[in-house]
């Protein structure tokens, strides 16, 4: 038999009685090389450069083209003294909100593009990801200069005095305390859930996104805000293109159970999204008895200050609008759509979600 294979500090080696010198100098064991030991998986080994999915590989080109960088912004024209201290506290409230959401999403992108490396799925898969990441990381940027810009401390490093500064600094505290519960959430969900069904939530995040930012590049009556908006909601679009790319190709054969979670992931994205484009529904986000009075108004201070925030009423339709277009995608595949009583909208009753099955997103 022969000697079992050693590991000295200077690599393996062959023994003696073993080895064959080949031609070149290379060393051939008797019998041929061994297998290396299989890898434990899921891992990121081994490496692969697989395409399956040209469009995807397409986009992600395109999206290196079209990069750009917050700090090009003409901050200098975003002048704290053009506003009221209301309006300013306002403006910072609303990207708070937004943060929570935007400030999210690097780590969301950034653990998913994690998991399809250990999942091999294909090489444009990965680096798409990789691309939303990066966008994403532009997006909470945009949230940090301008909180910084127009509220120092923001937004929750600084000491209010009136109850105005009292009710925003206790929002925002509220509103993260439920964005830390959604991210466990979100851990176990990425481990948990399919491709199909964290696509599912990606899609809607990206939809609502997409139809948010360029409502407010319309509405806004500040040039830094407006070019802020025109080119983050030029990023979420290609961000929806990718995720209707994939789904296209992950939908098709579903079973039952698999349509099943993603009927429940859309009206999770419901509840967790109307925050940001509309308010928040009762029953689901851990809030105070006094959270939505005081939203609403910090919400008017940063609508008097030209951000372009919308009406109730708008918002309401915004959100009507970009779900019919998610309903019309979901129903052609055969998946049933969740009742949205809030809005009006209905179809099937999906009356009890666990916040940490949320998948947060944006």
């Amino acid at each position: 038999m022969a000697d079992k294979p050693t590991v000295p500090e200077g690599g393996p080696t062959v023994p003696e009685r073993e080895a064959v010198v080949a031609e070149g100098g290379l060393t051939v064991p008797e019998g041929g090389f061994w297998p290396a030991p299989e890898i434990p998986q899921p891992n990121i080994y081994p490496m692969e450069w697989r395409v399956e999915t040209d469009k995807l590989a397409a986009i992600y080109e395109k999206s290196k083209r079209v990069v750009w960088n917050p700090a090009d912004l003409p901050w200098d024209d975003l002048r704290p003294g053009d506003f009221t201290p209301e309006q300013r506290l306002g403006v910072m409230y609303w990207f708070a909100v937004l943060a929570n959401f935007d400030a999210s999403g690097p780590a969301v992108f950034a653990r998913a593009t994690i998991h399809a490396f250990e999942q091999h799925e294909e090489d444009p898969v990965r680096k798409c990801f990789f691309s939303i990441t990066r966008d994403e990381m532009n997006h909470e940027e945009c949230c940090q200069r301008t909180i910084a810009k127009l509220w120092p401390g923001g937004p929750l490093d600084w000491q209010p005095g009136t109850d105005l500064e009292k009710a925003a600094h206790n929002n925002i505290g509220w509103l993260y305390h439920n964005g830390g519960r959604y991210w466990q959430g979100y851990n176990t969900a990425v481990r948990k859930y399919s491709l199909a069904v964290l696509f599912t939530s990606f899609m809607m995040g990206e939809m609502a996104a997409s139809t948010l930012f360029r409502g407010m590049a319309t509405g806004t009556r500040h040039p830094v805000f407006g070019e802020m908006f025109q080119k983050i909601g030029r990023d979420e679009s290609r961000h929806l293109q990718i995720c209707m790319t994939i789904l296209d190709k992950e939908w098709p054969g579903l079973t039952e159970d698999v349509k099943g979670q993603i009927t429940k992931q859309l009206r999770a994205g419901f509840v967790f999204l109307s925050m940001i484009l509309w308010e928040p529904p009762d029953g689901f986000w851990d809030l105070p008895p006094y959270f939505l009075a005081n939203h609403r108004v910090l919400m008017g201070h940063a609508r008097d200050a030209g951000l372009g925030v919308l009406s109730f009423e708008e918002q309401a339709e915004n959100w009507k609008l970009a779900i019919a277009r998610i309903r019309a995608i979901v129903e052609r595949w055969g998946i049933e759509f969740p009742a949205i009583p809030e809005l009006d909208i209905s179809g099937v009753e999906v009356t009890v979600i666990d916040p940490e099955d949320i998948i947060p997103v944006f």
